[in-house]
């Protein structure tokens, strides 16, 4: 065991404790890692603040059902998504969803490409509609079907899929507005 693993483990241990230095360590260390992902899912910065704080606190709670074998950023990452979905259901009221078929025939894009091409993608993720974003990183970022984030949002499977395209379209579109803005102001420059 490595000596992360050993601090890791003591600092775990302290947190089922209930050892307030132990659980201020913890929070510090574990901090940026939570807000990484909880960025991705909120709409800000205080929205994923609150996701985070959630998550630690069911952490602390929940402690007793970490299972050591695993890795526990792994498990803690579970929480985070977990956090959010239950943040998106609290706060965000689903808007009229359209069905797939809807919207038309929207092929796969190459915004996908478009994305992981980008510096700085995560403002332009914040943008999109709640319903959207929620799908969107559900789907693309943490590797769900469509079948499971229609179980997990209570929706359709086709609104998932709409949903999903509905994501695309607009990063597309955001993308190309942030493309223009960028190539006139060097013009202009």
């Amino acid at each position: 065991m490595d000596n992360d693993n050993i601090n890791l483990q003591l600092l775990l241990e302290g947190c089922r404790n209930k050892n307030r230095q132990s659980q201020r360590k913890f929070y510090e260390h574990f901090y940026g890692y939570g807000m990484s992902v909880a960025l991705r899912f909120g709409e800000n910065r205080e929205e994923a603040l609150e996701i985070v704080n959630d998550s630690f606190l069911k952490v602390f709670n929940r402690l007793d059902q970490y299972d050591t074998s695993f890795p526990f950023k792994a498990w803690f990452r579970k929480i985070l998504i977990n956090s959010s979905i239950d943040y998106f259901r609290k706060f965000h009221k689903h808007p009229k969803h359209l069905e797939m078929s809807e919207i038309g025939d929207l092929k796969d894009s190459k915004i996908l490409h478009s994305i992981s091409a980008e510096d700085d993608m995560l403002p332009v993720v914040q943008k999109l509609p709640p319903a959207y974003r929620m799908v969107f990183n559900l789907y693309v970022m943490e590797d769900y079907k469509h079948h499971e984030i229609a179980e997990i949002l209570n929706i359709s499977v086709g609104t998932s899929k709409s949903n999903l395209a509905r994501a695309k379209v607009k990063l597309r579109e955001m993308i190309i507005n942030k493309r223009n803005n960028s190539s006139k102001q060097i013009k202009n420059g």
